[in-house]
């Protein structure tokens, strides 16, 4: 059965500090699709984040690139596992590099935090009870 994938391509100010903040996350870099102007980002079999020098992205798009550290450009949310995982990720996030950003959400059935990476892109993680998702 095919599985559709999302492949996220966001610009960056140094690619191996990105590589380094996401290695010490606990993902992996794919090296078939990295280069020293790109890190591609393996997340899950299905999500991939290709994190281009901002050289290299501006290859792709006639447009302005907007500075994360400024502006939003988008808001990216991870699933996970359960409320100590989006604690644990989150936590690991802050002591590689990245700041906490915005409140803790905690609704009861859904829980998240959120954090800023070195380059200024938010990424969300939380948490949603899967009772509640099937009601």
């Amino acid at each position: 059965m095919y599985q559709q994938m999302i492949f996220v391509n966001l610009p960056v100010n140094d690619v191996a500090t990105t590589r380094k903040f996401f290695t010490e996350l606990g993902y992996t870099i794919n090296p078939q699709f990295s280069t020293d102007d790109c890190a591609c980002v393996v997340i899950s079999d299905t999500i991939i984040a290709m994190m281009l020098s901002k050289q290299h992205y501006a290859n792709f798009t006639k447009k302005r690139i907007a500075d994360a550290a400024t502006t939003s450009e988008v808001l990216l949310c991870l699933s996970a596992e359960s409320r100590e995982k989006v604690d644990e990720l989150v936590d690991r996030a802050i002591s590689a590099g990245g700041s906490a950003t915005g409140e803790t959400q905690d609704q009861g059935f859904m829980y998240g935090r959120a954090f800023d990476d070195p380059n200024g892109h938010t990424w969300e993680v939380m948490w949603m009870d899967p009772a509640a998702i099937q009601s």
